[in-house]
């Protein structure tokens, strides 16, 4: 494998996929994945907060770097899509695949966790983007600390079940091509994104404000909390909050 002490120039990158691409080079391959590597690891930051005390993160990089290579494989020159999107969807299906096929939740947080979120639903429906912790924390009978450890803890469940009910699939789900959803799923995804809009719209001005850098700006949950001067703890806390929102609303019309 051939390594590089430098970076990158458009002009190197598109030799390299000329060399992998058309005449099948091993080492143009190589350099390549080593040169996208990056994005498995921001990927992985993304979906994992740093302060949690998982030892996963190996695990997640190595699934993420098949699912690169599987992009790679199956990336066309041809594509009117710049690689780095083509290959962020196949990286993060194929982690998601593997935190499906996992346990991050033991039955009592399961329990905990369903309890806090219906909580949740049962404020939401009563005073739409009003819900105060402490209300949640005394109907489920839990100081208001617990709860928001319960929060950090279901970061990884809650993100999960909230690309489920979006029905992200994960894998060739995910990149498949816009053209080739039929007319009911145009509609389906379209009313999807029409809650996700009416509910982030409803939102506090923080909870807003961490979904739009956490999604829109791409900002990992540290560097929000620096924006906010909070902890990335209280970050992921106020983003499990929201997920479990918009996984309610989006559940009801699946």
């Amino acid at each position: 494998m051939t390594e590089t002490n430098h970076k990158l120039t458009p002009e190197e990158i598109g030799q390299l996929w000329i060399a992998f691409k058309e005449h099948g080079n091993k080492e143009a391959k190589d350099e390549l994945l080593i040169h996208y590597g990056y994005l498995v690891k921001w990927i992985v930051r993304r979906m994992m907060p740093k302060y949690n005390d998982y030892n996963e993160y190996d695990d997640l990089v190595s699934c993420g770097t098949i699912g690169l290579i599987d992009a790679m494989d199956k990336f066309s020159l041809k594509h009117e899509v710049k690689f780095e999107t083509y290959a962020v969807t196949r990286v993060r299906g194929e982690i998601l695949d593997y935190m499906r096929s996992q346990d991050w939740a033991s039955p009592s947080l399961r329990k905990k966790i369903s309890a806090i979120t219906s909580a949740y639903d049962e404020f939401e429906a009563q005073k739409p983007g009003q819900i105060v912790d402490q209300d949640v924390a005394d109907k489920v009978g839990l100081p208001v600390e617990q709860v928001h450890k319960v929060l950090n803890q279901s970061h990884m469940f809650n993100l999960i079940n909230f690309e489920d009910a979006l029905g992200s699939g994960g894998s060739e789900a995910e990149i498949r091509a816009v053209d080739d959803k039929s007319p009911e799923e145009e509609l389906l995804e379209k009313e999807k994104k029409t809650i996700l809009v009416d509910v982030i719209d409803a939102l506090p001005e923080k909870e807003r404000m961490v979904i739009s850098l956490y999604y829109y700006d791409g900002l990992l949950l540290k560097e929000i909390a620096d924006i906010l001067h909070v902890t990335e703890s209280r970050v992921s806390q106020i983003h499990s909050k929201v997920l479990t929102k918009m996984r309610t609303k989006l559940e009801k019309v699946m």
